[in-house]
């Protein structure tokens, strides 16, 4: 086992705010790693000091000669003129059948080669980033979300990459399901300090909460034994005969420290005010088609959407998704038919050049207070801030000096804080860690808001989708079957493509549980023979031991070679029987 990287007593600061303290890592090869940890927390700093594109304070970085680092990052650097082949072959510096051949595995072939790059939708040219990393043969590949805009079908690619590649492998992502495909360690950066599990993300966070509830129990104990001790001091502390012992019974208490509990991942709870409850239609769409002066995206739709559902819009990017949602949300003109919402419905928008607009001159406490509906109570305001994490001096920045991701996490903070019929989201989860997508996720699910949303977390979507519409091929239709049936011949159908079809998964289970049954039915019916010949052997080594007794002084060659036969055979028999009694235990 190789290293690839190690990290001995990192330390970063900006300012007064300690990002990395005292910080260690080592990333051997083989190693796939998810890095979770809050916003601000420091993960994407960490990649960019590994790659020397940022100084740190205090500390060593070790990168072996052996080490080739891959980083994958939102910035591009291809021109504007510049084909998909040209750029990989000047990025990389290999021939062109080299980087087709790469190319290829990412469904960019044939005239998308010659194709310009910046022609390409965001998901692709994501894909021809990833390609030109990849032909610069890393074995140590650093992705900072690299699911960020990318579409379904991308993901599942680059899924398939992970899991197969051969190589060590640091990836910062939002959507738990993603990491959970592609990582069996994990990495969490808190407070200061990196941990590395070497299991994957379900199992760390159920092994670090029964760490926080150890905890606790261990400082309900040492909260008890204070208070005794204390109680002795301030019953006896005044009688001399019990001075001493009470002077020993205060060292004792001043040693007893409480341990300090780190807030776990799951704490956050984002709770959307309800909504009048209404049954019937939110929307209707009739011959509906929408799209540009100079570009018809897609027509014919026609949609009904009732009252509280929860649609999830899917589909390739440039296929039309924000096509469809900037049309619902009024900011893009229909072309033609008919678009009618319900009755008295108010609508929210939010997508991702919405942000980049609020630039009024308020702090954020003072925002969220003014555009807060009647009944909102100032503590209904400061937990919806610290869900977004906008606590205590963040709620005193003001809006013109916030990054683009807490410009976008305010924006979502004031919607939710609005009681709002329906909610248009695209891309929601962008700029939140995993922790706060699942509970805008959940809050969302539980709501009986209409909620209209694009996303390519996969998490997000599982948890809150009811309902499926997807956009393709010029067309807007309703997919009549869950989240998991889409993926699943979505995945299909690129494995098909890319000649790695392992078959139906979603049938998995009904098959291995006919496997299962014809497991154990066989192993009944080989235990049934095995008993049988087992009693029989048993009964012909009697006869052979009876014979023996009965002729003690006579030497049977064929018989004395029979009953070390039977011998042997029931011997293998009973390990036979003994090892398909254990395999009962365990398929049953």
């Amino acid at each position: 086992m190789s290293t690839l990287l190690k990290i001995t007593n990192l330390t970063k600061s900006y300012g007064i705010q300690t990002i990395l303290d005292d910080a260690e890592l080592v990333v051997n090869d083989n190693q796939k790693i998810g890095v979770i940890g809050r916003n601000g927390a420091g993960k994407s700093t960490l990649f960019k000091i590994i790659v020397k594109s940022e100084d740190y304070d205090e500390g060593n970085i070790d990168l072996p000669a052996s080490t080739r680092i891959g980083y994958l990052t939102q910035h591009s650097n291809f021109t504007d003129e510049e084909s998909v082949i040209d750029y990989l072959m000047r990025s990389s510096g290999k021939e062109d059948w080299e980087c087709g051949k790469v190319a290829g595995s990412f469904q960019i072939k044939n005239e998308m080669l010659d194709a310009k790059v910046v022609s390409l939708a965001g998901g692709y040219q994501m894909r021809v980033k990833l390609i030109a990393t990849l032909l610069k043969e890393p074995n140590l590949l650093l992705l900072d979300e690299p699911t960020n805009y990318l579409d379904l079908s991308t993901q599942i690619l680059l899924e398939h990459f992970l899991v197969n590649f051969r190589g060590s492998v640091l990836l910062i992502s939002h959507d738990r399901e993603f990491i959970k495909r592609t990582c069996n360690e994990t990495l969490e950066i808190e407070h200061g300090k990196m941990f590395l599990f070497p299991r994957a993300i379900d199992e760390y966070l159920v092994y670090k909460e029964e760490q926080i509830e150890q905890v606790g129990r261990q400082n309900l104990r040492t909260e008890q034994k204070k208070k005794h001790l204390r109680k002795f001091v301030d019953r006896f502390g005044s009688k001399a005969s019990k001075a001493s012992q009470a002077q020993s019974k205060l060292k004792q208490i001043a040693k007893l420290k409480i341990i300090d509990v780190a807030h776990p991942l799951n704490t956050t709870t984002i709770t959307i005010p309800r909504v009048e409850d209404k049954d019937g239609i939110a929307l209707k769409l009739d011959d509906l088609e929408i799209g540009y002066s100079d570009k018809s995206v897609a027509a014919g739709v026609d949609l009904d959407i009732e009252r509280g559902q929860k649609i999830a819009v899917l589909g390739d990017n440039g296929q039309g998704k924000t096509t469809l949602l900037k049309t619902l949300a009024g900011e893009l003109e229909k072309l033609s038919g008919n678009l009618k919402w319900g009755h008295n419905i108010q609508i929210a928008y939010y997508a991702q050049h919405i942000p980049a607009s609020l630039n009024v001159d308020e702090t954020v406490k003072a925002y969220l207070m003014r555009v807060s509906p009647a009944g909102v109570t100032e503590q209904d305001v400061f937990k919806m801030a610290g869900n977004f994490l906008f606590k205590d001096e963040a709620l005193k920045k003001r809006i013109p000096v916030l990054s683009g991701g807490e410009k976008a996490r305010l924006c979502l903070a004031k919607i939710l804080l609005q009681k709002n019929n329906v909610i248009l989201l695209d891309e929601p989860s962008n700029h939140l860690d995993f922790e706060t997508v699942e509970a805008l996720a959940i809050a969302l699910r539980d709501s009986n808001v209409t909620v209209i949303f694009v996303s390519h977390n996969r998490t997000f979507v599982e948890i809150v989708a009811n309902g499926i519409i997807e956009v393709k091929d010029q067309k807007v239709t309703r997919y009549h079957h869950n989240y998991e049936e889409y993926v699943y011949h979505l995945q299909k159908e690129i494995e098909e493509d890319l000649g790695i079809s392992e078959g139906p998964k979603l049938d998995m289970a009904k098959e291995e549980r006919r496997e299962l049954r014809k497991k154990i039915k066989k192993a009944k019916n080989r235990l049934k023979i095995l008993e049988k010949n087992i009693a029989k052997l048993e009964e012909e080594k009697k006869s052979l031991l009876e014979w023996f007794e009965e002729n003690s002084g006579e030497y049977s060659k064929e018989k004395t070679s029979r009953l070390a036969e039977i011998e042997k055979t029931i011997a293998d028999h009973e390990k036979e029987w003994m090892e398909l009694e254990e395999e009962l235990d365990v398929l049953n």
